[in-house]
């Protein structure tokens, strides 16, 4: 694998950290702008904002712009947004720099996916692709927990430093491992606005809006649930972010090699595994062994299928592939705020700390039986390798001009 995904996974690694730190810091956040906790949490909310909005805004104004330069720019603007999280003197301001952060963070990931697709032969993709992925699950387990600390025993405004910090670095790697890659003569907003218009890109993007939501129908009320029903102590809460993040980590390591060989199948078989794993931990959450054990299946699985469906996103919007691996991280933070919305809509209802893990099933099911109707739009649903459309169109995205190389 060519050194310059390093500098991608680098990138990934920061905005994994930045997106869930704040969790773990919000009642250091409210007391420090004088807010309740759960406005203070808002601030999750406004990160998400900023990426379904930032997504195909930036993507779209970069279009034309070569996929280095776009990188440089989208990773000076995280570390502006992070850097104004830092220093930001109440929560009004704290809110806005919260979306500014966030802004850049699916046209970062639609652009490295990209890039790092077109740095290895087509057939190798789908795990150059993981292997920038892989920063963000490496930041569940290290700089979570880390910045977490950090911001406890510092303050919080020290954790948005350290992940500016993060950015710094990921901006020095980029501008020395990552080549040239300039844009096509016809490469433009109209052309990536047409791929978006594809039907086969729409229900890709909704799988992964419904499928994914099962996973953060069960993780946004993690901590709560192993306290309540299991009788986990709260100081072993890092842990189980932690375990989850290993789990994420397994995922993305085999989601490569599978998706490489057959990407449908992997996305199939994901979804399954994923709804059987979310039903079974309705009933394991009673057992500390099980439940744990459930935790890093959850991670693992859901990281599972995050790379079939950005490759299959590329694949379906081979011409201009950019904005719909952009838009694959808005569907994803749209996934996050429904299955977290509908998670917290059943315990509300009374039906228990549990639920969550049958609403995570139910939408893992939806997620399944919308990826079978993707399958069958491109002529069939078979389990057995890729379909021609899907490598063709795979070849087709990952396939980089020879002037592009340096």
């Amino acid at each position: 694998m060519p050194p310059a995904l390093l500098a991608l996974a680098v990138v990934a690694f920061g905005i994994g950290t930045t997106e869930f730190v704040s969790m773990g810091l919000l009642p250091q956040i409210a007391d420090g702008v004088g807010v309740s906790v759960p406005q203070a949490g808002n601030i999750v909310s406004a990160y998400a904002l900023g990426v379904v909005l930032g997504a195909p805004l930036l993507t779209g104004l970069g279009a034309r712009i070569p996929h280095k330069k776009l990188l440089l720019w989208l990773t000076g603007l995280f570390v502006i947004g992070n850097t104004a999280s830092a220093f930001a003197p109440g929560f009004g301001t704290l809110f806005a720099a919260r979306v500014l952060a966030g802004l850049p963070h699916g046209a970062l990931f639609g652009v490295g996916a990209v890039v790092a697709s077109r740095l290895v032969a087509p057939e190798r993709a789908a795990r150059a692709v993981s292997m920038m992925f892989l920063g963000l699950t490496v930041a569940n387990i290290v700089g979570v927990p880390a910045g977490t600390a950090l911001g406890q025993a510092l303050g919080w405004r020290a954790a948005y430093l350290a992940v500016a910090g993060i950015g710094l670095v990921a901006l020095a790697a980029l501008v020395k491992l990552v080549p040239h890659q300039p844009r096509g003569e016809g490469a433009g907003i109209g052309r990536e606005l047409r791929a978006m218009g594809n039907r086969h890109v729409a229900i890709m993007l909704a799988t992964a809006v419904v499928g994914f939501g099962g996973c953060f129908a069960v993780y946004s009320y993690l901590v709560p649930m192993l306290t309540e029903v299991t009788g986990m102590a709260e100081s072993s809460t890092t842990f189980v972010l932690a375990l989850y993040g290993v789990g994420m980590t397994l995922g993305t390591l085999v989601a490569g090699p599978l998706t490489d060989r057959a990407p449908r199948p992997t996305l199939y078989g994901g979804l399954i595994i994923l709804a059987m794993t979310l039903a079974a931990f309705y009933f394991a959450i009673h057992v500390l062994a099980t439940a744990l054990l459930c935790v890093l299946l959850i991670g693992a699985v859901g990281s599972l299928i995050t790379t079939p469906v950005q490759m299959l996103l590329m694949a379906k919007a081979d011409e201009a592939p950019t904005m719909a691996a952009a838009s694959n991280h808005s569907a994803f933070n749209l996934a996050n705020a429904g299955g977290a919305w509908l998670g917290g809509l059943v315990i509300s209802a009374g039906w228990g700390w549990t639920a969550p893990a049958l609403v995570g099933t139910a939408l893992a099911v939806g997620g399944l039986a919308l990826a079978l109707v993707a399958g069958r739009m491109d002529g069939g649903v078979s389990l057995r390798g890729r379909t021609k459309v899907v490598a063709s169109g795979l070849a087709t995205a990952t396939r980089e001009p020879a002037e592009a190389r340096d």
